[in-house]
């Protein structure tokens, strides 16, 4: 067994292989760029090595100074994690140049499933059954177009080399085809260098489904069941659990039996996924094979007790596999959801910023937490937007499903944007619980997934204010014990008053509307009154930015989290967002670009849609901006005349900076 291992990768998953190879005594050794230098993989690492810039392709993905930085450090295998480096297959062949092991399959396995293209010949010739499609070298846009139109739509096309839902695009009719052809050999190329693509039919109605496979060196190989990949948004999962809703026992062994093949058709060593497009009559399709460890690897693990970093040690080490296939079997049920620093109702938009509250679920034998960050961290525009999964076990889908609900309710995160309550939606859809499941669920069911945006509550704004006035007084005390005379009751924020009682205005901003709390001050309470409806409110500072709160008869546990002029109320299982108006504070709400569109992130122009000059309606797309290597359309606010756009194709943008001048119409 290796002694020392260096961790090609960051995040969520360089924290997760440290804890394995802790635990089994093995020393590591992370790398990092500027941007993580204080990164929690870079602080739990034995060792770490400054790789370069923050940009991964003057950092992570430069294969020397990897390899550099094993021989200054002495690591003798280098585990990928996922992403970056893990399915690069001159990477793991330099390795073995330089006598270090790679910690996945051989580059031979990896150059074969690596082109989707080439694995679908594989995979034929192996008698695993394929997707109809176009998977050949001529890549003339008036070949594919023909190819595509003879397939018949809708179609999908996907980049050869891609993975992670980047270079895919969904194409409804011809007339579309060679716009979304353009547009995925962009970001193919952006995002693995290669821009060859291929086309297969698009499967209505399918779901995902994919099969853990593992192999040793001696020519073992198993499968360790399924997981249901089902739930994506842009082609990028977004839930998973294991085993699949209705699975039927003889399909299960037919779909590890095939995973099987396609591993053995390779020979494939280590950890690796087969994916499959399953039709709702049970019948399936070979889409991909994942030449690493996958994201969603914890509902394997919860539902089998086994340890899959620390089978692909063992294995690369050049140990058996732990178990042979009889002894593998199943038990319960895991859920897994990614929590990501995103706006699920604009599109799942990327957000960016420092992690002001971080307060995860507790971890026990039903609930874990893989997770990258901590307190305080920021989340930046150079790498993806994940900041934990959040996985469940029971031992029912109902139960786990429960405990996903408590879980997701339990979560807490100010100082960015995160899908959480976009997740708690979806674990509570009546089709998901349902197990009625395919590709398509989130947008068929965006009725329920993304209901109109309601005003704040009545409780969230009485707790807010309650919390403006506890810190008020904890601010007070502070100040008075720091003062010469800290007992002096003219620091005291109780308003107390000679003859009358005081009273004052607390003002927030709910979206566009202006909501005002009256408040008024008695000798251990409040009366705050919102719309004409009055409450006696009384409220404890707890620790940290908790507070007990009583609204006449009932108790309540709250916490108010301030970023700037921004509080997040967090309150019986949900999140909402104020901002503190302060009239003496209060400046122009309007833009401050003069109806101008801004970058929602940093990034780069890929192409103009538009011209100066230009009347268009509402939605119509104004530019493409490159942005954590996705193409994100802007489009026009309403219907109006693009005056002029501020930058080029090809240049880079900074996060908040102006793009279009845009003159509504009146």
């Amino acid at each position: 067994m290796f002694t020392k291992i260096l961790i090609a990768n960051r995040g969520e998953i360089a924290c997760r292989v440290i804890k394995t190879a802790r635990r089994m005594g093995i020393r590591t050794v992370a790398v990092y760029s500027e941007a993580d230098a204080n990164a929690r993989h870079v602080r739990l690492a034995d060792e770490a090595v400054l790789l370069g810039p923050a940009a991964a392709r003057e950092s992570y993905l430069v294969a020397d100074k990897i390899i550099d930085a094993c021989k200054r450090t002495g690591a003798q295998a280098v585990h990928p994690g996922y992403g970056f480096l893990s399915e690069n297959e001159e990477f793991a062949e330099a390795l073995a140049a330089n006598g270090i092991t790679f910690i996945g399959p051989p580059a031979s396995a990896i150059r074969a499933m690596g082109s989707k293209s080439e694995a679908k010949k594989l995979m034929g010739a192996a008698s695993v059954p394929l997707t109809p499609g176009y998977h050949g070298d001529d890549q003339t846009p008036t070949l594919l177009h023909r190819e595509a139109d003879q397939i018949g739509y809708p179609v999908l096309i996907k980049a050869a080399a891609g993975g992670g839902g980047k270079g895919m695009r969904l194409v409804e009719k011809s007339e579309d085809f060679l716009d979304a052809l353009a547009s995925c050999k962009r970001e193919a190329i952006s995002s693995f260098g290669d821009d060859h693509v291929l086309i297969e039919k698009y499967i209505t109605k399918p779901r995902h489904i994919e099969i853990q496979v593992f192999a040793d060196t001696l020519g073992n190989c198993v499968y360790l069941f399924e997981r249901d990949c089902s739930v994506q948004r842009r082609h990028q999962k977004v839930l998973e659990e294991a085993p699949a809703p209705g699975m039927p026992e003889e399909r299960r062994r037919q779909m590890g039996e095939a995973a099987v093949a396609a591993a053995k058709a390779v020979g494939y060593v280590g950890a690796g996924t087969v994916e499959f497009i399953a039709m709702q009559d049970g019948t399936f399709y070979f889409m991909e094979m994942n030449t690493r460890l996958q994201v969603e690897h914890p509902v394997t693990e919860m539902i089998t007790g086994q340890d899959l970093v620390e089978w692909q040690l063992r294995v690369a080490s050049g140990q058996p596999l732990p178990l042979k296939q009889e002894q593998l079997e199943i038990r319960g049920h895991a859920l897994e959801a990614r929590i990501y620093a995103e706006d699920a109702n604009k599109g799942f938009l990327p957000a960016t910023g420092r992690l002001i509250r971080l307060a995860p679920p507790a971890e026990s034998l039903n609930v874990r937490v893989d997770t990258g960050v901590e307190e305080g961290d920021e989340i930046t525009p150079f790498y993806d937007p994940m900041i934990a999964k959040l996985i469940v076990w029971d031992e029912t889908r109902d139960g786990a499903l429960a405990r996903m609900r408590k879980a997701l309710a339990d979560y807490q995160v100010a100082g960015l944007t995160t899908n959480i309550d976009f997740l708690s939606r979806l674990v509570a859809c009546p089709a998901f619980a349902g197990a009625d499941l395919d590709t398509g669920l989130i947008e068929r069911q965006k009725d329920f997934l993304f209901p109109e945006i309601q005003p704040v509550p009545r409780d969230a704004l009485l707790v807010a204010t309650v919390g403006e006035l506890l810190w008020e007084q904890h601010a007070a005390k502070a100040a008075a014990k720091q003062s010469g005379d800290p007992h002096s009751p003219w620091h005291a924020r109780d308003g107390w008053r000679m003859n009358l009682s005081a009273a004052r205005t607390i003002s927030f901003k709910d979206g566009e509307t202006l909501v005002e709390a009256q408040v008024g001050y008695r000798r251990d309470s409040w009366k705050i009154t919102l719309n004409g409806e009055s409450t006696v409110a009384r409220g404890k500072k707890l620790e940290g930015d908790r507070f007990a709160v009583e609204l006449d008869d009932r108790r309540l546990i709250a916490s108010v989290v301030a970023v700037d002029d921004k509080r997040n109320v967090f309150l019986h299982g949900a999140t909402w967002t104020l901002l503190r108006d302060d009239p003496l504070h209060r400046v122009d709400a309007g833009d401050s670009h003069g109806g101008g569109l801004t970058a929602p992130m940093p990034g780069k122009i890929v192409t103009l849609l538009a011209q100066p000059g230009q009347k268009v309606d509402k939605g119509t797309p104004l530019l493409i901006l490159e942005a954590m290597k996705m193409e994100h359309t802007i489009t026009a606010p309403a219907a109006g005349t693009v005056k002029a756009f501020c930058y080029a194709a090809g240049e880079q943008v900074s996060d908040g900076a102006p793009l279009v001048e845009f003159e509504a119409t009146a």
